[in-house]
């Protein structure tokens, strides 16, 4: 069987089509040997992989669209791979790590001071306390908000972190749906599921976008309750003309490498509330007041000076990375307006989009499935990979659907459910270019018509 070569070596590069530890990019089919960062695959090479063409030949007949799509011997709209996410390292960076490596400081020091410092007014927060990860950050902030046997309220539609921080810390989960067109946690539902043991709302701004702030926050001022907002995904997201970072009581960031900016692994903690900054940095350093004072129970979550020298220079980058992230969706939402069935993200009123992903909406009903088993949506993801152009799902299930969660009795939401089956990610980085956005469009319409009832 044929197979694609493995990346070209370069350092400076790392674009597979799904490099995140959590699940395929593709349909289980073409995991594996057509995942490297090369041309599009071959139909002969489809055929290897999968044992058949996706489509019997039965069913091109007649529909000379199907027939022109790359996965049936027609010609790719790309020739070369355009990745989903892209992780790149410039020599700024490098040469900044080098430094910290050659000085023999390597562990928490001026470096995290900097970034720290930097990063807090760039989201108009008065802290920031950098830590060894986005999880560690939602820990560390749980911890002096939450108590054992508390409610709180958390979104169906996130990443297992923003919820399995909570039960870790002891505290009850109150399922919350997704508000269906912005796919943050819907405030109106949270509001008819407050208890009497309610303290807290965890509100994920997700892909970038910010939830409705002012909701959650009315909201929280009403019940009395305690706001984190989880922004791993939203650096330099604004809300209202301020940084996310001006609310809530504490807003927490990961550095995952493919997240907007990137420290190789890292995270952030935000606040406003000078007291939760002084307990946050003891929390980070096991609990100590003073050098070897401890008066706490705590952890060792410090972010080592490599990280935060690397971290500091993709910070200084991340401004114009953002803003061609913008300009980037603002075209890709004219193009997929032109395409019915496919709809492009909607951002919250009074929000700017960070655009970590950019998560198509696919409707079901306006195209034909193949009767072969699998999802409009699996099909979709394939007949744009043999185009040329990567998709990722972000996520193939809702929380209540992980096995951790979904237990008898759980309260399944269905917004969030549906989410699940007709979300796609396609390619939206700032290193994309103007050509690449035009032949995503491209592939996007020619795989819409293919399937179109």
């Amino acid at each position: 069987m044929p197979t694609i070569p493995d990346e070209p070596p370069g350092r400076l590069t790392q674009g597979t089509g799904y490099p995140y530890p959590h699940g395929p990019v593709h349909p289980a089919p073409l995991t594996g040997a057509i995942s490297h960062n090369f041309a599009a695959p071959t139909p002969s090479m489809l055929r290897g992989v999968t044992g058949k063409l996706i489509m019997a030949s039965n069913t091109i007949a007649g529909r000379p669209q199907l027939a022109a799509l790359a996965l049936h011997g027609g010609t790719p709209v790309s020739d070369q791979r355009i990745q989903v996410v892209a992780v790149r390292l410039d020599e700024a960076d490098i040469d900044a790590a080098l430094a910290v490596m050659r000085s023999g400081m390597l562990a928490q020091g001026k470096n995290v001071a900097e970034l720290e410092s930097l990063f807090a007014p760039m989201s108009d927060a008065a802290h920031a306390i950098a830590c060894a990860n986005g999880t560690c950050a939602l820990q560390l902030a749980y911890e002096p908000l939450i108590e054992p046997g508390d409610d709180v309220l958390v979104p169906a539609w996130s990443y297992i972190a923003t919820v399995s921080m909570l039960v870790a810390r002891g505290a009850n989960p109150i399922w919350v749906d997704a508000d269906p067109a912005t796919y943050c946690i819907d405030v109106e539902d949270a509001r008819r599921k407050v208890t009497p043991r309610t303290t807290a709302i965890a509100a994920t701004h997700m892909y970038g976008n910010p939830v409705d702030i002012d909701a959650v926050e009315t909201l929280a001022a009403e019940k009395g309750l305690a706001v984190v907002y989880d922004a791993a995904q939203s650096h330099l997201a604004i809300y209202n003309g301020k940084g996310i970072g001006a609310y809530g009581d504490a807003v927490t960031y990961s550095f995952y490498p493919t997240k907007n900016m990137t420290t190789g692994e890292g995270g952030l903690v935000t606040t406003n509330d000078a007291e939760l900054d002084v307990m946050l940095r003891s929390l980070r350093s096991h609990g100590e007041s003073e050098k070897y004072v401890h008066a706490r129970i705590g952890y060792n979550y410090r972010m080592t000076d490599v990280e935060a020298a690397i971290g500091v220079q993709q910070l200084k980058r991340l401004p114009e990375a953002t803003a061609r992230r913008r300009e980037n969706a603002a075209t890709l939402d004219r193009r997929i307006a032109e395409i019915p069935g496919l709809h492009a993200p909607v951002t919250t009123s009074k929000a700017q989009h960070a655009y970590h992903l950019y998560a198509v909406r696919i409707d079901t009903d306006a195209f034909v499935t193949p009767d072969d088993g699998r999802s409009i949506r699996q099909h979709f993801q394939e007949a744009l990979l043999a185009e040329g152009i990567a998709t990722a799902i972000h996520y193939p299930r809702s929380l209540t659907r992980q096995p951790v969660f979904d237990v008898p009795g759980v309260d399944h939401q269905p917004i969030a459910d549906t989410l699940a089956q007709t979300l796609m990610c396609i390619p939206i980085h700032q290193f994309l270019t103007d050509r690449d956005l035009v032949l995503i469009g491209d592939a996007l319409a020619k795989v819409a018509d293919a399937y179109r009832a």
